[in-house]
């Protein structure tokens, strides 16, 4: 039977009067596509294509449906649930095809990181403790959605009525598998808790998902620009850097990432479609609207709304819109949060004064202020940790309506104690007793503002470790770091080179190396980096002797040269300074000072350009993908990029120390002809390849690596400046230890937009951005 959906395919083309190219192009796929069906090489024709090519043909309902029952019959699941009714998340393929099991094995791993994630994420959010806020929704307006056909999936000419949409937490992914489409958008406004509704529906998915079926993943969309990138591209890119494994060539694609967008086994979970500048909200919602993939957005209402009237609803997407709490609500869950009171009654708790003032006087002031508040899960759970996880806090003073003049400066007042309430000194953890260490909340403050700061400057909520420096000035960046690699080759030059000559020799020739080696590779960072104001992201390779994959060779090719003009630049720059020196000190004059500079130029240019450009290239022969599961955290990828960049340094220093010793040799017994005698011996060339073995790997380390650049301006520059603490990792596993910020695959994110606004308004103030004092 495999052979009936490729002839009704073929048969209705050719009635249809279109070329393979033709019908490729009105229907948006690849004519490969279109090829490989109608012979039956291909074996898994996706519910997604099949609607696509039925809607090119503009086949009558009759026709549709067939071509959709023949496609269902052909991967050999006809007994199984219909696809023309269930959701496109849903992908079917024949289990024989080796590619598909090949993204089978791939799709469980990803499923199983992503599962990992995500529960370790409710841990820290003591989502179950002692049970989950409810978060109830019901159907956005109908403005807001598309017409119930297209989210249904239906031919033209059948009846149709809405879905009921209407569910609770522990519902959200039955309520999403009963949307044919697979397109689902959450509103919600600020902490009503749309991202813990996105990370319930990822577990609960992957609870219940099947081996084929798509692996829900969790994106924060306000990082996309679709003015630069596709989706897919900007998937295939989130996917890698959370993965770095997937980057590897993919049996179907340039990469593992790719193939799994491209065949449907990825179902984003795009979460803050309103963090996404202004701007860019309308070709966000168009680019979107040009996939069909299946897909969960959650998004405030205003700035979808917004977006919608400037274009359109999310093609077949249904919507739903996030309730507030109710007294009822917060009865049931603020008394089981805290100890019970002292007293006669054992069932009393803090919380009853001010769940009786909203029970009983809703429409005083206070009441009135305070239930207003406390709609939404994420004020719910900042009052939580205020007051019934911290000793000596009494709720009541919520009710001090001389302190709080309205809602506003409620919720100001939960924000800002929530930092001060979570870094507490707390007697279980003791100075020296335990892996925690205390942290002043004032410092805490500061340095969590500088953060959130940072990351409104870049415009994205990714707080990612290797572009912590990118907050800075283009300028500072390049001069600290040419600052840095003056100083490690200098101090590299005069500490080896007193082995073989004297101090004072030593310190002239190690000014020298230093000033020229930070001047090159100052200018390499600025072209290279912080010119386009980017930053150097994390090798997604580890060093591998065998197993290596062809893509490697293309590489070697730009960094060859790269590095043969890198070596000619230094050299030449090196060789040149030292002649003149040379020559001043020995009083030849200045022709003859400035013609032992260039003749000393030439060969040093020709040593270090000869020795750089294969050593560059044999890096990029030696590299292989990472593993898929590497990148658990913000710190495993950390941890992975330094063991990389040391193994890196650790084959290309003494590669290039022994090419820079050989080829100086090599040079000078050559030119002697064209420059005239030279003195050179073995001492000179062992004491050259030594120190520029080190130096070069210290350079090229410090300035143009992930890790190197880390060191530079986020572990030396900015806590020397103050703006983050000297332990930057500690700082940041403590934050999340703490529940201040949650991990998102290689990215740290604030656990609350609102609690990043908040801090990095505050960190703006007029006065607030200089350092606290220390104490003690």
């Amino acid at each position: 039977m495999a052979s009936e959906f490729s002839a009704l395919l073929r048969r209705l083309r050719h009635d249809a009067g279109l070329t393979q190219e033709g019908l490729a192009e009105r229907a948006g796929v690849g004519v490969r596509t279109i090829r490989g069906l109608e012979t039956g090489e291909r074996a898994d024709p996706r519910v997604t294509t099949v609607r696509l090519l039925a809607d090119a043909l503009g086949l009558a309902p009759e026709h549709r449906e067939a071509l959709l029952a023949a496609a269902v019959h052909r991967t050999g699941h006809g007994d199984e649930k219909d696809e023309t009714t269930g959701h496109v998340g849903q992908v079917t393929e024949r289990p024989g095809s080796a590619l598909q099991e090949i993204l089978a094995g791939v799709g469980e791993q990803l499923a199983q990181a992503v599962a990992a994630r995500w529960q370790r994420e409710e841990e820290h959010r003591q989502v179950h403790d002692p049970y989950p806020l409810p978060v109830r929704w019901l159907p956005a307006p109908e403005e807001l959605t598309d017409h119930w056909a297209n989210i249904r999936a239906l031919p033209a000419g059948v009846r149709h009525g809405p879905l009921d949409l209407s569910g609770r937490l522990d519902d959200i992914a039955g309520v999403y598998r009963r949307i044919p489409s697979g397109r689902l958008v959450v509103l919600g406004r600020p902490g009503s808790g749309k991202t813990v509704l996105a990370v319930r529906f990822v577990l609960d998915h992957l609870a219940s998902r099947a081996r084929a079926d798509a692996v829900p993943v969790i994106f924060s969309i306000g990082s996309w620009d679709p003015t630069a990138l596709t989706f897919r591209d900007w998937l295939t890119r989130q996917l890698t850097r959370d993965h770095p494994g997937l980057a590897a060539p993919g049996p179907a694609g340039p990469s593992l990432a790719a193939a799994l967008v491209d065949s449907g086994r990825v179902l984003p979970v795009l979460d803050g479609f309103d963090e996404i500048a202004d701007g860019l909200r309308r070709p966000a919602l168009e680019a979107l609207n040009a996939t069909t993939l299946p897909l969960l957005l959650t998004s405030r209402p205003a700035e979808y709304a917004a977006a919608v009237a400037e274009t359109d609803v999310l093609t077949s997407a249904a919507a739903v819109n996030l309730s507030d709490l109710t007294l009822s609500d917060l009865a049931d869950y603020l008394p089981r949060t805290t100890r019970k009171a002292g007293g006669g009654d054992p069932a009393r708790t803090a919380w009853d004064p001010v769940l009786s003032e909203l029970r009983e006087r809703p429409h005083s002031r206070a009441g009135a202020d305070l239930a207003t508040v406390l709609t939404t899960p994420l004020m719910v759970a900042l009052a939580r940790a205020v007051y019934s996880d911290t000793p000596g806090h009494d709720p009541v003073s919520l009710l001090d309506t001389r302190r709080f003049a309205g809602p506003g400066e409620l919720e100001e007042h939960l924000l800002d104690n929530f930092v001060a309430t979570v870094y507490r000194p707390r007697p279980e953890y003791r100075p020296g007793g335990s892996a925690r260490r205390e942290v002043d909340p004032e410092r805490a403050r500061y340095w969590l503002g500088y953060l959130a700061h940072h990351l409104t400057r870049l415009d994205t909520p990714n707080l990612e470790w290797w572009r912590l420096g990118s907050g800075l000035r283009r300028s500072t960046r390049t001069l600290v770091t040419a600052l840095m690699v003056c100083l490690a080759t200098g101090l590299v030059d005069c500490a080896v080179g007193t082995l073989f000559d004297s101090l004072g020799f030593q310190l002239a020739d190690g000014l020298t190396v230093g000033v020229v080696a930070g001047l090159m590779f100052g200018i390499a960072y600025w072209f290279m980096v912080a010119a386009g104001n980017t930053a150097v992201a994390p090798s997604g390779v580890r060093m591998k002797v065998s197993g290596r994959t062809g893509g490697t060779a293309r590489r070697a090719v730009p960094r060859l040269l790269l590095g043969l003009l890198c070596g000619l630049v230094f050299g030449f720059g090196y060789g040149f300074v030292r002649g003149v020196h040379n020559g001043v000190i020995h009083h030849t004059g200045l022709p003859a000072a400035l013609y032992h500079g260039l003749c000393d130029g030439t060969v040093y240019g020709l040593a270090f350009s000869l020795a750089a450009g294969p050593s560059l290239g044999l890096l990029s022969l030696l590299e292989t993908p990472l593993d898929i599961r590497s990148a658990i955290s913000p710190v495993s990828l950390l941890r992975t990029n330094c063991r990389t960049v040391v193994t890196q340094l650790l084959v290309w220093g003494p590669t290039f120390g022994v090419l820079v010793g050989l080829g100086a040799d090599v040079v000078v017994r050559l030119l002697p002809a064209l420059l005239g005698p030279m003195v050179w011996g073995t001492t000179a060339s062992v004491k050259l390849g030594l120190i520029s073995g080190l130096g070069g790997a210290l350079g090229y380390g410090l300035s143009l690596t992930a890790w190197g650049q880390w060191v530079v301006l986020s572990r030396i520059w900015l806590p020397l400046t103050g703006r983050l603490p000297w332990s930057v990792v500690g700082f940041l596993e403590d934050a999340y230890e703490r529940g201040v910020l949650r991990q998102a695959g290689a990215v740290y994110q604030f656990r609350h937009a609102r609690l990043q606004d908040h801090l990095a308004r505050t960190y703006r103030l007029p006065g607030a951005a200089r350092q606290p004092e220390r104490r003690g």
